[in-house]
């Protein structure tokens, strides 16, 4: 008689190993539990701070790191992925955070971050960013990618030079008079052109100007 042989079955591709950043002790256990139901994922480590993850990331080398933004004292999650992502360690960073503003989105993308996502999202949208920043991809959350795609439609705001001048002096920290001063121009004209950049910027706070200004990268 021959024999018969059973077909070998292919073997199980490797599970994503995850690293957790989050400085609620509460939220990496709800997280642990959570991505424990999928025999694809593993979590390989817990960060609770910025600086944590950079060192964890170096030495246990994790396919995916979850990323919270807001991580309490030391670095922040953005600072914390543009040097996982400097360090050039194979890890993608995917942001898990319950922050969307245009800031926020911005400095995460800049830094390097694969994706970002809300913690309001449901599970099976969690498990399938993490399958796809493990090979590089980009998830965005719906909210997230809407207020992207109204970013790139929306054309940058246009500044004279004198009032790229006001902002950086702004930026600095100056009051009007001290900008005045340093200008060659009237306190008068400060605030003639500050009216000008906030309507320009859809800001009304010095703050928020040097805030956006910044952000689409106006300041000379």
């Amino acid at each position: 008689m021959t024999a018969t042989h059973s077909p070998v079955p292919p073997p199980s591709p490797a599970p994503v190993r995850i690293l957790l950043c989050d400085d609620h002790a509460v939220v990496r256990a709800g997280l642990l539990a959570l991505l424990g139901s999928e025999p694809d994922i593993e979590v390989v480590g817990e960060a609770g701070s910025g600086e944590e993850a950079v060192a964890l990331t170096a030495r246990l080398t994790p396919d995916v790191v979850l990323m919270d933004l807001q991580l309490g004292a030391g670095i922040d999650g953005v600072e914390a992925t543009r040097r996982i992502v400097a360090a050039a360690v194979g890890a993608h960073v995917l942001v898990l955070t319950t922050y969307d503003t245009d800031a926020d989105i911005t400095r995460a993308i800049e830094a390097g971050a694969t994706g970002y996502l809300l913690k309001a999202e449901r599970p099976e949208e969690l498990f399938a960013a993490i399958r796809s920043a493990a090979q590089g991809r980009t998830t965005l959350s719906p909210p997230v990618a809407s207020r992207v795609m109204a970013r790139m439609r929306k054309p940058l705001p246009t500044l004279t030079d004198r009032e790229r001048d006001i902002l950086g002096q702004l930026s600095r920290g100056l009051g009007n008079r001290d900008i005045a001063r340093a200008l060659f121009i009237s306190e008068a004209t400060v605030k003639t052109h500050l009216g000008r950049i906030y309507d320009k910027l859809g800001v009304d706070t010095r703050a928020g100007a040097v805030a956006v200004a910044k952000e689409q990268r106006l300041l000379p």
